[in-house]
């Protein structure tokens, strides 16, 4: 994928971005993240089923990295299991941290592969993955 068509998917994502605006259910678990060394503060709602991830909802003020990233992210986990989604995540991981990783389950989160040019965006771009990591993982203790 080109720069520029990556710019504009990141672009497009941080103006307009995809469930975004929490909802008001019983059915939803919620978990708030933030970044330390800048603005970056989000509170992202999760809706499980049966095992799958039925619908991801967030909210809150983050850089354009960070936000897309997110969006991004919702799209690419609505109907994966929670197996699968632990997959993406994990391969996501590696790729931001320069590690051996599967492209093809990333499918659009590759616009992310050289965010290690910029070591100081690896926590924006990591933010909402390492949450909700953390959210199935207390979610599986549960």
């Amino acid at each position: 994928m080109d720069a520029v068509l990556k710019r504009e998917m990141i672009l497009e994502h941080y103006q307009n971005p995809v469930h975004h605006g929490l909802i008001e259910s019983d059915e939803y678990q919620m978990y708030h993240t933030n970044n330390e060394s800048c603005i970056d503060h989000l509170d992202i709602q999760y809706k499980i089923v049966d095992g799958i991830i039925e619908d991801i909802r967030f909210s809150g003020e983050a850089c354009a990295i960070s936000t897309s990233a997110t969006s991004v992210m919702i799209e690419r986990l609505l109907g994966c299991s929670v197996e699968e989604a632990r997959k993406v995540l994990e391969n996501y991981e590696n790729m931001i941290e320069e590690r051996e990783y599967e492209q093809e389950v990333l499918k659009d989160l590759n616009i992310y592969e050289e965010t290690y040019l910029q070591p100081n965006r690896k926590k924006c771009a990591m933010l909402p993955f390492v949450s909700l990591k953390e959210a199935l993982d207390s979610e599986n203790q549960k």
